[in-house]
Order: structure tokens, then sequence, then C-alpha cells
């Protein structure tokens, strides 16, 4: 398989090998696996993105500006990690079932780095933010608001354009 290098060559055993596990040839080879798969891991995507939503628009200043903050982010983290969890969930599987073209796809490893990235700033930075947040928004809050939105609007367009770059 051609295509423009984005990871070490020295990985490409090790992502052959992940394509080649039972789960991989079992969501590949199937004619619904991939596909209900996907859909499960877009739902994960509504998830993830309707909490964020919600606490980030909080954090800007802009919708539920009757609720303390804190009270928003405490009633959007379970669906949070809902999401999170379900995407990590179907991801897997989907990442098993065409793991070489993945390797050879910029798109997927600007995921990859921004992912963790998203992960580490909304359960770590933004959690500090909130706790020192006044009922209110300020700039703290909107600049968090704003790099959280960023973040996750970059792990979700490199996500979505997977699919569109062999």
């Amino acid at each position: 398989m051609g295509g423009r290098q984005f990871a070490p060559e020295a990985w490409l055993p090790f992502f052959e090998r992940l394509e080649n596990t039972a789960l991989g040839i079992v969501v590949r080879e199937s004619i619904w696996a991939f596909p209900i798969i996907e859909a499960v891991h877009l739902l994960g995507l509504g998830l993830l993105g309707g909490a964020l939503l919600l606490v980030d628009l909080r954090l800007w200043g802009t919708g539920l500006t009757r609720q303390p903050i804190a009270n928003v982010v405490r009633h959007g983290h379970p669906w949070l990690v809902a999401g999170v969890a379900l995407m990590f969930l179907t991801g897997i599987p989907l990442l098993l079932s065409e793991a070489v073209k993945c390797y050879y796809n910029t798109s997927f490893w600007v995921k990859m780095i921004s992912l963790p990235v998203a992960l580490a700033f909304t359960f770590g930075a933004r959690k500090w933010v909130v706790a020192a947040a006044p009922s209110g928004a300020n700039w703290r809050t909107r600049l968090i608001a704003f790099i959280s939105l960023g973040l996750w609007f970059t792990v979700a367009a490199a996500g979505r354009w997977i699919g569109f770059s062999a």
C-alpha cells in the first residue's frame, strides 16, 4: 500500500499485526460490522460533543447562564465520560479493521496526537479553572472554552477526514 508516510517505518509491522487480529478480520470481512460500529461511534461523538458544547458554551458565558458553571460541569461530566468510553470501545475495532490504511493516513495521526491532548486538557486543565470559576464567565473561562472547542474540533475533523483520505 502506497501513500505518504507520517509514522516511522518501524511501526508498520505493528499495524499489520493489529489488522490481522481476529477482531480486525471479523469487522473487515463482515458486511454489517463496520457500519454498525461506525454508527455507534458517531452516537458516542454526539454524547461527547453535546456534553462538551453544554459546558464550553456555559464557560463562554452563553447558554444555561442561570446555572452556576460548577453545576453544568457536574451534570455534563457523566455524559462526557460516557461519550469518551463509547468512542474508545468502538474506535478500537474500527482501527483494527483497517490499521494499515490508518498507518498511512495523516488524518489518523492528527487525530491520535490531538486526542490525548484534548483528553488531558478536558480532564485536567479545564477542571482546575472550573474549580476556581465564579458563577459567571470571565476571561479565564472563555479562554478554556475556546481552547477546548478548538482541540475537540481538531479531533473530530481529523477523525471524520480519515474516511475521506485514503
